[in-house]
């Protein structure tokens, strides 16, 4: 009796379906899948402007924002992958419609030479003075 084999699934195949899970550790949004379950399950994830559990699925289209510390990153999915790959590799399956983060703004915190010491009290009413915390 000969059985016939379905061919196996090579890893460079696009999947049927993945989890959001899953799919947010494949592109490297998190730096592992239980990080990015928990965040599903704490609410930092929305799929199409929903709140999701980490078993849902993602398609190509939906658009997935995930909220970091500091930010919010706009994903738009074009390729499913249920492996992690390589930077380069996660890059091309998303479209990334972030808005560009202001910078930082630069405050000009005074330096002080090596070995002058401790600051006197003239020194330190001055720095106290740039950093907004005295107003003499």
């Amino acid at each position: 009796m000969a059985f016939s084999h379905a061919p196996a699934s090579s890893g460079s195949s696009p999947a049927a379906a993945v989890r959001i899970d899953s799919w947010l550790w494949a592109v490297r949004a998190y730096k592992t899948r239980s990080a990015a379950t928990a965040a599903c399950r704490a609410g930092h994830v929305r799929l199409n402007g929903n709140p999701v559990k980490a078993s849902q699925t993602v398609v190509p289209g939906d658009t997935i924002r995930v909220r970091q510390p500091g930010f919010e990153r706009i994903l738009e999915v074009h390729v499913l992958i249920a492996k992690r790959v390589g930077a380069e590799a996660a890059s091309r399956c998303y479209t990334d419609h972030t808005p560009e983060r202001p910078p930082a703004p630069f405050l000009g915190l005074p330096q002080r030479d090596r070995g002058a010491g401790r600051p006197t009290k003239k020194d330190r009413r001055d720095m106290e003075r740039l950093r907004g915390q005295r107003e003499d």
